[in-house]
């Protein structure tokens, strides 16, 4: 009988054990999803961050409408988006979510004309005219006013898109809403829109595989995607006139405002900065303000605060070397400030 209930013990304590380990695992591992904008900038920041605290985070990029999807359905801990929740997305979350500034990257037009050398200019409502369908062939007159002395090929224009809900769509399409008439009248922006042109592919790396693989493509991926797979970009005209080339310096131009709302949610777009890059925008991490709504444990909701105040802080380090802009200053206090109003049951959980 003593050896029967010995084996009992030692069976209920390695039960306790493997909860107490299976809680313990599920405190230190996050799940997010969203953007693929920033994916080459969180897949470093989290590598790191796992190894000095152990904390696995496990991102899936899936694209910001995903992300914002996953959220809602309470599958992940937090979402990521290159694009600011709208009205009825708000609406579905069911209660308030917060949106924090991790970086800001440039989306850009990139292009596959073999033979040509030069770096190619595009004007907005020149863009918007190409990826409207009006604009089909590379030496149209349009596209030659911008590139004077270029010999530019007699070539059909193949235009690829996302196919997936992308906040890289929502910046796009933004810029295109603030520089072609057309373009805002009859499509406008928004993560997902009817493309008036085009194929669709799915995430950033879908369109950078079309447009590397297909003579006369055209379409628009992360600068950091761009640059990783040497494929050519154009300069794109800002609101001054200038036409900019999309780089570390240009982008930074473009997110340092001093003018940026409490709750973070801002267009860049089209920016006022004579030098900045137009085609630029902020990437948001999404939680939940009230952690507890999310049905998870005060350990994890502490663990996922802590991780995200480790990516606007020693996490911008990485900005730089990867193409992303890191927060300004000002940015970077909107986003402490933020942080701290996030609860769990009602109490702060950052001191």
């Amino acid at each position: 009988m003593k050896l029967l209930k010995d084996i009992r013990t030692i069976i209920f304590v390695c039960i306790g054990l493997c909860i107490a380990f299976s809680t313990y695992a599920q405190d230190n591992s996050l799940i997010g999803a969203g953007s693929t904008f920033v994916n080459p900038l969180f897949s470093k920041i989290f590598s790191v961050y796992e190894s000095k605290n152990h904390v696995r985070v496990n991102y899936q990029a899936i694209g910001s409408g995903g992300g914002i999807l996953q959220l809602n359905n309470k599958t992940v801990d937090f979402g990521v988006s290159d694009a600011p929740l709208n009205k009825e997305q708000t609406k579905k979350m069911g209660a308030q979510v917060l949106q924090i500034p991790m970086a800001s990257g440039a989306v850009v037009i990139s292009y596959n004309l073999p033979g040509l050398k030069t770096k190619l200019k595009l004007s907005g409502k020149t863009l918007g005219d190409i990826f409207l369908g009006k604009i089909t062939n590379w030496n149209d007159p349009n596209i030659a006013a911008s590139n004077k002395g270029v010999k530019l090929p007699n070539q059909p224009i193949a235009v690829i898109h996302r196919s997936d809900g992308s906040g890289t769509t929502y910046i796009i399409t933004d810029y295109l809403t603030k520089v072609n008439s057309t373009w805002a009248k009859n499509v406008g922006k928004a993560s997902a829109v009817y493309w008036p042109a085009g194929l669709g592919e799915k995430g950033n790396s879908g369109v950078l595989s079309f447009v590397k693989q297909t003579p006369g493509a055209i379409g628009y991926v992360e600068l950091a995607f761009a640059i990783q797979n040497k494929m050519l970009f154009a300069d794109i005209q800002n609101k001054s006139g200038l036409y900019i080339p999309a780089n570390l310096a240009s982008t930074t131009l473009s997110s340092d405002i001093t003018n940026l709302p409490a709750d973070a949610v801002v267009s860049i777009t089209n920016t006022d900065n004579p030098n900045g890059y137009p085609i630029a925008s902020f990437t948001w991490a999404l939680i939940y303000k009230d952690q507890k709504y999310s049905k998870q444990s005060v350990t994890k909701a502490t663990n996922l605060l802590k991780l995200l105040w480790y990516n606007i802080h020693e996490g911008q380090a990485y900005c730089a070397p990867l193409n992303y802009a890191p927060l300004s200053n000002s940015a970077l206090k909107i986003a402490e400030k933020i942080l701290k109003s996030a609860t769990y049951g009602g109490k702060p959980i950052l001191k």
